[in-house]
C-alpha cells in the first residue's frame, strides 16, 4: 500500500488522546472540548470541513462555466475530478488527526498547574538578564520601538498567526492535498504541540508578563493587551473551580509555540522550494513574532530560543518520516544515476580518455 505520510501525525494524534486521558485521570479533571464556546466539535469540526470543500469546489466550478446555468454541472465535473476516494480520505485523516492533537494538547496544557506546582520564571528571567548584561528584554525592545504605534503593530502580527494556522492547515489539506508538502506541514505542527507540551510540564512558567506585570504597565492597550488579561482570568477561574469550569486555561510560557511553528514553517517552506517571495515572508514573520512575543512578555527569551530549536526538530523529523516520495521522483533520480554509471565505466576503459 502506498503510504500518504500521514501515518506519523496519526499516530501522534492516538497517543496525545491517551497521554491526556492518563494525565486527566491522574489530576482527577475531565477531558474538555478547548473551543466548546464556538459549538461541539461533532457539529463545528464537519463544518470546517463543508466549507474547506465548498471553496475549493465552487469557485473552479464557475471560472468553468459558460452560464449560471451551467455552474451546477460544472460542480459535479469538479468534484469528480479533484474529489476521488483517495484525496477525500487523505482530507478527511489529515484534519481529524490534527484537531484531535489540537484539542489534546490543549487539555495537557491546561492540566499543567495541577501536575506540576512548580514555577520556574525567576530563574528563567535570570537566565535572560545575564545574556543581556543585566537588563530585561522587553525593557530593552519597549525603549527601542517605543509603547505606542509598535505596539498595535506587532499586536497585528501576533493575532494574525492565530488566524494564519488553521487556514494554514486548511489550505495544505485541501487545496494541496496529496502533495508531499501537506503531510510533512501537518506532521511538523503536530510535533511542535508534542515536544511544546512537554516542556511545559517539565519547565512550567507563567511568562513576564503574568510574572513581572508592572514591566508592560506603559504599553498601548491592544488586542494583543486585551488577550493576555482574558486568559489570565480564564486561568483563575480554573484554578478556583476546576471540576466545575468549563474553560481550559492556556498559560505555559515554556517554550514558545508560536516561534517552533513559524520556524517550522520557514524550515518545510525553504527545504519543499516554495517561491523565493514566500519563503522571505515566512523569516519576515519568524522575526516578527520573535521580537513580538518579548515585547509584550509572552515568552522569555530562552522560550524564544527553545521555540526556534523545536522547530527545526519537528521540520527535520516529519521530512523523514512524513513527506513521501511522489510517483515518478524515485524513478527520475534513478535514470540520470544510471546513464552516470554507465558514463564512468566508459571512461574507465583503456583508451578512453
Amino acid at each position: 500500500m502506498r503510504r500518504t505520510g500521514l501515518e506519523l501525525s496519526s499516530a501522534l494524534a492516538v497517543s496525545s488522546v491517551i497521554a491526556a486521558a492518563m494525565v486527566a485521570w491522574y489530576v482527577d479533571l475531565p477531558l474538555r472540548d478547548p473551543d466548546g464556546s464556538t459549538g461541539p466539535t461533532f457539529i463545528r469540526l464537519p463544518a470546517i470541513v463543508l466549507v474547506a470543500l465548498l471553496l475549493d469546489i465552487v469557485p473552479r466550478a464557475v471560472i468553468r462555466a459558460s452560464s449560471w446555468r451551467d455552474v451546477r454541472a460544472r460542480i459535479v465535473d469538479v468534484t469528480r475530478e479533484r474529489w476521488q476516494l483517495a484525496s477525500l480520505r487523505f482530507m478527511l485523516v489529515g484534519l481529524i488527526g490534527w484537531y484531535v492533537t489540537y484539542a489534546s494538547i490543549r487539555n495537557l496544557k491546561g492540566m499543567v498547574p495541577f501536575a506540576n506546582h512548580h514555577l520556574y520564571d525567576g530563574d528563567l528571567a535570570r537566565v535572560d538578564k545575564a545574556m543581556l548584561g543585566g537588563h530585561r528584554p522587553a525593557a530593552l525592545l519597549h525603549d527601542l520601538l517605543g509603547t505606542g504605534v509598535a505596539a498595535h503593530v506587532l499586536s497585528f502580527f501576533y493575532i494574525a498567526w492565530i488566524v494564519l494556522l488553521p487556514a494554514s492547515l486548511a489550505i495544505a489539506l485541501v487545496w494541496a492535498r496529496r502533495d508531499r508538502i501537506s503531510s510533512w506541514w501537518v506532521t511538523a505542527v503536530s510535533l511542535d504541540w508534542i515536544m511544546g507540551v512537554i516542556l511545559n510540564f517539565a519547565l512550567p512558567t507563567l511568562g513576564p508578563i503574568y510574572d513581572r506585570p508592572q514591566d508592560f504597565a506603559e504599553l498601548t492597550p491592544t488586542s494583543t493587551t486585551s488577550l493576555q488579561q482574558s486568559m489570565w482570568t480564564e486561568r483563575l477561574d480554573v484554578l478556583a473551580d476546576p471540576a466545575h469550569t468549563h474553560t481550559v486555561q492556556n498559560i505555559a510560557a515554556f517554550a514558545s509555540l508560536h516561534v517552533a511553528i513559524a520556524a517550522t514553517a520557514c524550515i518545510v517552506a525553504h527545504r519543499a522550494g516554495l517561491h523565493r517571495l514566500i519563503v522571505q515572508a515566512l523569516r519576515a514573520f519568524l522575526v516578527i513574532t520573535m521580537v513580538a512575543t518579548v515585547y509584550f512578555g509572552w515568552h522569555y527569551v530562552s522560550d524564544v530560543i527553545a521555540g526556534l530549536l523545536m522547530g527545526f526538530v519537528a521540520a527535520w523529523v516529519a521530512e523523514r518520516f512524513a513527506a513521501p516520495e511522489e510517483p515518478g521522483e524515485a524513478d527520475a533520480t534513478a535514470v540520470p544515476r544510471s546513464r552516470r554509471s554507465r558514463a564512468e565505466g566508459l571512461a574507465a576503459r583503456p583508451g578512453n580518455s
